[in-house]
């Protein structure tokens, strides 16, 4: 058994953990070339050709900002209809679940003197946190992102299957949500 992340981006995220949660595959995905739609197929080709039956899967949420929305909401679209016509079930984790899963709130400093972390800052603070949690790191930002998506996912299922879980209570709000909405 296997559980993936797959953080859906220019640079796609994706990580396979075994039922321990050790990384079996952690990658970056690119696709072939800067033009569209043959950047965006070759991408989704390359996500597919790494799903296997019985995979469980915990994919990112739409974006809600973004520079490329067409091109990241066709990505979005294209992925969850291979995992369809594989008869994949995915759980779908919010950008924000994500980062909370870790921890990271976005906001930094003292009460009364809060400020917003942005883009870089986000990012970083997220790789950190990861790092903390699960003692993994990885260049790429995306990647780290689709690893926390696979502790997820494997997070998911064992709650389903025991109706238990050892998680903080931070985790544990973000599992519920998630499971609420389960596909």
């Amino acid at each position: 058994m296997r559980f993936l992340g797959i953080d859906p981006a220019s640079k796609t995220g994706f990580v396979a953990l075994d039922e321990h949660g050790e990384v079996l595959r952690a990658k970056e995905l690119t696709g072939v070339g800067g033009v569209d739609p043959k950047r965006m197929v070759t991408l989704i080709n390359e996500v597919v050709d790494h799903l296997r039956p019985g995979d469980v899967i915990c994919i990112e949420g739409f974006p809600f900002d973004t520079q490329k929305a067409m091109f990241a909401g066709g990505l979005h679209h294209g992925i969850r209809n291979e995992l369809y016509k594989r008869k994949l079930s995915y759980y779908e984790a919010a950008p924000n679940a994500v980062k909370k899963f870790v921890n990271v709130t976005g906001w930094t400093g003292e009460v009364g003197s809060k400020k917003r972390l942005t883009g870089p800052q986000k990012k970083k603070a997220v790789m950190k946190a990861v790092e903390e949690h699960f003692d993994f790191t990885h260049s790429s930002d995306n990647v780290v992102d689709a690893y926390i998506m696979a502790r997820i996912a494997m997070e998911c299922f064992f709650v389903q299957e025991t109706n238990s879980s050892l998680l903080s209570n931070y985790q544990t709000e973000v599992i519920r949500k998630i499971l609420k909405g389960a596909c």
